[in-house]
């Protein structure tokens, strides 16, 4: 399979810092020639996993389409209450095993506080153990004051999105 990261970036916020990670790590991909998409899920009407006939939405469709493609996928995902953002986890509702097994997949969180960082376990597990993705050992995590005009300008932040998004492939030797 050629190598394709697809990042979905989950959260609905107009001024969400989690899109900015999303943002930079593609940039940072594309710069070295690794072919990438973002998902912004705020350009989607994507229906709650559960409700009857949600599979066949078309942006379910296109989803699915782009998460099956992917070699890899990064989720940018918003921290509220210890945990990944209701759209996140609706996300993964909405694909299934077709989609997800066998993929590595890593994290680019944006929180409002220091505390929370292993906040993106629980949702790291569900993947792991339900769909068999492989999880990227090391995940990003930014605050506000990681950020400024809607770009990233925390150096360490920086550091560690290139640093997720070169080891992410160490899995396969490359």
């Amino acid at each position: 399979m050629k190598r394709h990261v697809t990042i979905f970036g989950t959260s609905l916020n107009p001024g969400s810092r989690s899109q900015v990670l999303a943002r930079e790590a593609l940039r940072q991909l594309t710069s070295r020639g690794v072919s990438a998409t973002l998902v912004d899920l705020r350009d989607l009407a994507l229906p709650e996993s559960g409700r009857g006939g949600a599979g066949h939405a078309p942006d379910v469709q296109a989803v699915r389409a782009e998460a099956k493609r992917a070699s890899h996928i990064l989720f940018a995902v918003a921290i509220y209450n210890y945990d990944v953002s209701s759209a996140a986890k609706n996300l993964i509702e909405l694909l299934s095993d077709d989609e997800l097994t066998g993929k590595t997949v890593g994290f680019l969180c944006a929180a409002g506080g220091k505390n929370s960082y292993m906040s993106v376990l629980s949702f790291a597990n569900s993947l792991m153990l339900d769909f068999r993705c492989w999880v990227a050992p090391r995940f990003v995590y930014a605050t506000s004051g990681d950020f400024h005009d809607g770009k990233v300008v925390g150096e360490d932040v920086l550091q560690r999105i290139t640093q997720l998004t070169t080891e992410m492939f160490a899995r396969e030797g490359e």
